[in-house]
């Protein structure tokens, strides 16, 4: 069986969890964990040789642009989640194609190549946000890795493909990369 290895770059206090008790503006005063941890990772993904996609948010990478080169120095795949990890269907379109196109934008520059991936924060691409596919085949994004098939308070389709396949929307096509799942 393929495997597709990914990894949310983010912090603790980024997590939709959290968000009622940690505003946006308040993300400064906290300590940053992920940089030391993402190292962590890396390291341990070097000792196996093993390579994935790295969904990196595009706070992180304003702040942190040294951690995005080095994920992309030891060969992985650097993808867009997103800037301010903001539920998609709760922000609306202009914001998620505004949220979408600066993340997109920041981590072109830092990497000096084309981004083609994005996940949603939160997997919120969910059937109230068909839409975001539109934005995201006209803001450039090949593929999407944010459907969840599964049933969840804040994200899911469950009655959503398994597997691997293309989105057809007006705009255009996209493939879609859902998160595994396993039917018990």
């Amino acid at each position: 069986m393929l495997n597709a290895l990914t990894i949310d770059v983010e912090d603790y206090f980024h997590v939709t969890a959290f968000e009622r008790y940690i505003k946006h503006e308040e993300w400064e005063s906290f300590p940053v964990r992920v940089v030391d941890n993402t190292l962590k990772i890396l390291d341990m993904l070097d000792e196996f040789s093993v390579k994935g996609t790295f969904f990196v948010l595009g706070w992180v990478a304003e702040r942190n642009r040294m951690l995005i080169k080095e994920i992309q120095k030891r060969g992985h795949e650097i993808a867009s989640h997103g800037y301010r990890h903001k539920l998609i269907y709760r922000i609306g379109y202009r914001d998620f194609r505004n949220d979408v196109k600066n993340a997109r934008i920041l981590l072109e520059d830092i990497c000096g190549t084309k981004i083609s991936g994005f996940r949603a924060p939160s997997y919120s691409i969910t059937k109230d946000s068909m839409w975001a596919f539109d934005v995201l085949i006209e803001e450039g994004f090949t593929y999407d890795s944010s459907i969840f098939p599964v049933i969840h308070d804040i994200y899911g389709i469950p009655a959503a493909k398994r597997f691997p396949h293309e989105i057809k929307r007006l705009s255009g096509t996209i493939k879609e990369f859902p998160l595994s799942t396993m039917e018990i």
